[in-house]
């Protein structure tokens, strides 16, 4: 069994590392929910007009952190070793993540402002679109299916930014087709990857 290069980094440090902001960063998305202090006991109409437009914005945070996550993580395990662009690749991969608490309270205190809607957007396609190229390095040409899957969200995530633009009110529903990633996998075959030696 041949050893791998000095030069390759484990990338199961790599993924103790990212445990640790997933976590972080997707506990922090709780952290700007307000805590009111009402003048007399609240009603229905009081708690839904103070959380309903966080935890909105927070519930589609967090599904997209964990959609993220597990696709993060079904890469790693198909790369053991990765060398040192890759790596930083994935640094910036989860830069983009810590910061995704900071985006997510912009947008839940200001869902309805166009340009907080468009910098959301915009993170989310920055994030979407790290990860497809991550996995386009990580896997070997015929894994079709996976870079679809892969790619699907930063399709998505692009013109999002410009509903945002014009209806911020609406393209919370739109961005929710970003999930489809996991569908386009499983219609997309992957191609068969040749033998070396069935090589002509």
């Amino acid at each position: 069994m041949t050893e791998p290069q000095s030069d390759l980094f484990e990338m199961r440090r790599l993924e103790s590392l990212s445990n640790t902001i997933f976590g972080v960063a997707m506990t922090l998305l709780a952290y700007d929910l307000p805590k009111p202090h009402f003048a007399q006991l609240p009603d229905w109409v009081d708690l839904a007009h103070t959380y309903s437009g966080r935890l909105a914005g927070l519930a589609l945070s967090f599904i997209i952190a964990g959609v993220f996550w597990i696709s993060h993580h079904r890469r790693l395990a198909r790369q053991p070793f990765g060398s040192r662009p890759v790596v930083l690749l994935n640094l910036f991969f989860l830069l983009s993540i810590v910061l995704l608490p900071v985006t997510n309270g912009l947008y839940g205190g200001y869902r309805l402002s166009s340009a907080v809607a468009v910098l959301y957007g915009l993170h989310l396609t920055v994030i979407a679109a790290l990860n497809a190229a991550l996995w386009w390095l990580a896997l070997p040409s015929g894994r079709h299916a996976e870079i679809a899957g892969a790619v699907f969200p930063v399709v998505v995530f692009v013109p999002g930014m410009v509903i945002a633009a014009y209806a911020p009110e609406y393209v919370q529903y739109f961005w929710m087709l970003g999930f489809g990633g996991m569908l386009v996998r499983r219609f997309v075959r992957s191609a068969p990857v040749q033998a070396a030696g069935d090589r002509p």
